[in-house]
């Protein structure tokens, strides 16, 4: 019998957050055939992490948490309510923070 976790938590992406992963992952497969591809593999697997342990990302600003992508220059900016994660940002390292940060 398989061993299931008992505080799953929901990630939900806020609409800002799911149009800068979309923009990312067109702008990635632009670059190469395959890249868009690789870019969403990696941000599933992070959320799923995230939904297993939410606590183990770090709080970067207020209530909000980051979880760095692996293999691109890209984190998920999160808040964690109850057992719902809602993510408020997909960033690129390079760009300005306040942007994001005015969202919590």
């Amino acid at each position: 019998m398989p061993i299931v976790p008992q505080d799953v938590f929901t990630v939900i992406f806020t609409q800002a957050a799911r149009a800068e992963l979309i923009e990312a992952q067109d702008w990635y497969e632009g670059e190469a055939p395959g890249l868009g591809r690789r870019f969403r593999q990696a941000i599933s697997a992070l959320t799923e992490r995230m939904s297993a342990n939410p606590r183990q990302f770090p709080v970067v600003f207020q209530r909000a948490r980051r979880a760095l992508v692996r293999r691109f220059p890209y984190a998920l900016f999160f808040i964690v309510e109850e057992q719902t994660i809602f993510v408020i940002a997909c960033f690129h390292a390079s760009r300005d923070p306040l942007q994001w940060q005015r969202r919590t």
